[in-house]
């Protein structure tokens, strides 16, 4: 299976489409992007499309609903989670100005004080 994101104008991710791989194959048995692009399309009546994979291995990260695609980073984007975070260009995934502890107990993220707390 492949998977392509639906975009809205703001390059928002407002779907996820599973598609057979045969769907995106060419005569030459090579799997094509616009293949796909071009089929959800015409089922669709128009609409962006992009592939996305589940492993992250196309376009940094899995996209889903409410991620956004960079053009720039050629890459899907999680929803920032807190103002505090700031984006790994590596990743294209959101990180805490300190890391969580490394020591198998739960924490929770504390926003106005920018620590992880302790989990009751």
């Amino acid at each position: 299976m492949v998977h392509f994101a639906r975009l809205d104008k703001n390059n928002k991710v407002i779907e996820v489409q599973a598609l057979n791989n045969e769907v995106i194959t060419d005569e030459n048995n090579v799997e094509q992007e616009q293949l796909g692009i071009d089929f959800l399309s015409n089922l669709h009546n128009g609409g962006w499309w992009k592939q996305t994979s589940k492993d992250g291995s196309d376009r940094k990260n899995q996209a889903s609903t409410g991620f956004s695609y960079d053009k720039k980073r050629d890459a899907y984007i999680p929803p920032q989670p807190f103002t505090s975070w700031t984006l790994n260009e590596d990743t294209c995934y959101w990180q805490p100005p300190t890391a969580m502890p490394d020591d198998d107990k739960m924490y929770n993220w504390n926003e106005d004080t920018t620590t992880w707390d302790e989990a009751e």
